[in-house]
């Protein structure tokens, strides 16, 4: 089903003692639309506990928010009945960060794709079954005969990573929120699983919310960008003009925090808390005009 998942003025507090008032505001009246077509990859980007993942926990509806409301096709998803639920489970399919944790040591990789095939009747038979789960191994560049049977201790990071876009090309789901999926790979596998995500986007009509702190996986991607502190959604944009004409301080400090590809220099000051405590004012270039050796 395409449709379209909206967040409207979401907020979410936590109790906390040691913080005045009481709770900790994590999300901050956040509100952004996701279209599935055409289809996007839209990033959400932002240092550790600006609250990127959080919104992640409330858009998959793992986590209700204390004020606002997610919205997939008009209806609060923390109202669905439960046909509606299955739908909207099918249809918007996380990609975690961590590529290990997702799967349970004890059963074989394998498992994760089958109990797909049957909880949303995929296929007919056993043998239907099997060639779906290769042809979605060899979509996101997976040899079935090197992963199946095997347990998650047994394949790389980047390995089980794809298992789980495997998963998500045998659903073909209108929406994927990706939460920091590359942040434990290396380079050259993290480039082949962003390539995975454009392909999903191209060739499958699938948007992504692809949640990060990397600006240079944000920049590879492209799409839009929305930038975000401190709970609140602070810009957003074309990501060449995000990045190349930033409009919020914060924007900016990001992306004076990219050290710069001159090996000849040296950085000759830090980023530090004070700096990221006011941001009203535009901070200075942290690259030295000329290297100290």
């Amino acid at each position: 089903m395409k449709s379209e998942l909206e967040l409207r003025g979401v907020q979410q507090r936590f109790h906390a003692r040691d913080v005045p008032g009481g709770y900790l505001t994590a999300v901050d009246d956040v509100s952004f639309k996701l279209a599935a077509a055409p289809p996007q990859i839209v990033s959400l980007v932002g240092q550790s506990g600006s609250g990127k993942s959080t919104i992640a926990r409330n858009v998959l509806g793992l986590q209700k928010p204390t004020a606002g409301t997610v919205l997939y096709g008009g209806k609060d998803i923390f109202k669905l009945n439960r046909a509606e639920y299955d739908e909207y489970r099918r249809d918007v399919q996380p990609v975690f960060q961590d590529p290990y944790a997702i799967f349970n040591p004890f059963y074989r990789v394998d498992r994760a794709l089958w109990k797909a095939v049957k909880k949303f009747d995929l296929a007919s038979t056993r043998a239907a079954g099997l060639e779906l789960i290769e042809e979605s191994l060899r979509a996101v560049r997976l040899e079935p005969e090197n992963v199946l049977g095997r347990y998650p201790h047994q394949l790389s990071g980047g390995q089980r990573q794809r298992i789980m876009l495997a998963r998500v090309h045998m659903l073909r789901p209108s929406f994927i929120i990706a939460d920091e999926p590359v942040s434990m790979l290396d380079a050259q596998v993290r480039k082949h699983f962003l390539d995975i995500l454009l392909d999903f986007q191209r060739e499958h009509g699938m948007t992504t919310l692809f949640i990060t702190h990397d600006l240079s996986t944000v920049y590879y991607l492209g799409g839009e960008v929305m930038v975000i502190t401190k709970g609140q959604l602070v810009e957003r944009g074309p990501v060449s003009t995000v990045m190349h004409q930033p409009t919020h301080p914060y924007t900016k400090l990001l992306l004076d925090s990219i050290p710069q590809p001159d090996p000849d220099q040296r950085w000759t000051t830090r980023i530090t808390p004070d700096e990221l405590d006011h941001l009203d004012t535009p901070t200075e270039a942290t690259q030295p005009e000329t290297p100290i050796l």
